[in-house]
């Protein structure tokens, strides 16, 4: 490994040429061209540096000198390893920016759980995706920075015990987020086909997909980039799904128990069931009632006769008994009358010879209006006598 350049040394051909082939090796792993890749990290550096109140020269000088003094920090406890005979791991320091985060499984870091219990609580505009046959709840990575860096976090973290950490130029929105996949409680996921690695040809016909509904696949390097999706593995409290697991166990072991229920309560359960069954044969006989009565008045009284119309409607419990009775509705034949309006407009009148005049007959049309017939503005260009003087 080598190490980092002192801050105001210039870095050597080897160092440039390895920091060239990261970033195009980063850069083709997110589907980007290295130039992109640079203009992207560059603006995440700019809004960083604009969060912490610091020019971009002095944010930058600010990591190259961090990066050194972690890259010596390790270099001097490696030789106190030496020198000691020890072998334990050197304790590095906090990931800089394109840095792995390392996973450490076991019991969850208490800040990562009230962190993960309060992005549940935001709007993160989370979608539904399918892991391993499960669903997840996956987020976008820049709407969770939105939440932390918002007001409302910082309220909520200031409360007594709420365990959240408080958010400062030290300890940035992105190093609260790595808190979530460190504890194993959020992971970086990407999208993924899910008849990858078959080994059988495409179907001929695409499969009928939920629309929105992701396969996504957890990615090794579980970096922070605003651009990026996560999952949430943290569930919550499962207090109401353990209670209605527990009502119905309880329902279960009830109905089971039947023959053990005190007489009273069965002859109850008994006269309740009958009842039920009355209902519903009711129910039955009405319908079949109705039918027949709509039947009989079709023929005598047409159009016919309902009763309780709405009995089948998609109305409320109450509003399917109102009204009483009611008339069967006739359907009215609009294409009919349309197209024989369209004729009407269409012919063009005639005198008595069998030729058009050349003028309309006003007198006409208005006796037709005055008899009741419906008029219709006619938009033909008309000639009119005028009276020479």
């Amino acid at each position: 490994m080598q190490a980092p350049p002192a801050p105001g040394q210039q870095p050597s051909p080897q160092q440039i040429a390895a920091m060239q082939q990261a970033m195009a090796a980063e850069a083709q792993k997110r589907g980007m061209t290295p130039q992109q890749f640079q203009a992207a990290q560059r603006a995440q550096l700019e809004a960083d540096a604009k969060k912490a109140g610091l020019t971009f020269e002095q944010y930058i000088n600010q990591l190259k000198q961090q990066a050194y003094q972690n890259h010596q920090r390790q270099q001097q406890l490696a030789q106190q390893q030496v020198a000691t005979g020890q072998q334990s791991p050197a304790t590095p320091g906090p990931p800089q920016q394109g840095q792995q985060v390392p996973i450490n499984p076991g019991t969850p870091d208490p800040r990562a759980v009230a962190v993960a219990k309060w992005l549940r609580s935001q709007d993160l505009k989370a979608r539904a995706c399918i892991l391993n046959g499960q669903r997840k709840d996956m987020f976008k990575v820049k709407r969770a920075l939105r939440a932390i860096e918002s007001p409302a976090y910082t309220i909520a973290s200031k409360k007594k015990n709420s365990g959240l950490p408080a958010l400062t130029p030290t300890f940035p929105a992105t190093e609260i987020l790595k808190l979530l996949p460190l504890s194993l409680l959020a992971l970086r996921v990407s999208k993924t086909d899910p008849h990858e690695g078959h080994g059988h040809a495409p179907p001929a016909k695409p499969t009928k997909r939920t629309k929105g509904l992701w396969h996504v696949r957890i990615e090794q390097q579980q970096d922070i980039s605003p651009d990026l999706h996560y999952i949430f593995l943290y569930e919550g409290p499962q207090w109401r799904t353990k209670l209605y697991a527990g009502g119905a166990l309880l329902l279960i072991m009830a109905v089971i128990m039947f023959p053990l229920w005190p007489v009273k309560l069965r002859i109850g359960v008994w006269y309740l069931s009958m009842g039920m069954v009355g209902l519903i044969g009711l129910f039955f006989l009405m319908a079949i009632f109705r039918l027949i009565l709509f039947v009989a008045t079709m023929f005598t009284v047409p159009p016919g006769l309902w009763l309780y119309p709405n009995l089948f409607e998609d109305v409320g419990f109450f509003d399917s008994f109102r009204p009483v009775w009611g008339w069967q509705e006739e359907k009215k034949k609009k294409s009919k009358s349309s197209k024989k309006g369209i004729g009407n407009e269409s012919t063009t009148p005639t005198t008595a010879d069998g030729q058009t005049p050349s003028a309309p007959i006003t007198a006409a049309a208005s006796t037709a209006t005055k008899s009741g017939v419906s008029e219709r503005r006619n938009l033909t260009p008309r000639i009119e006598e005028v009276e020479e003087d």
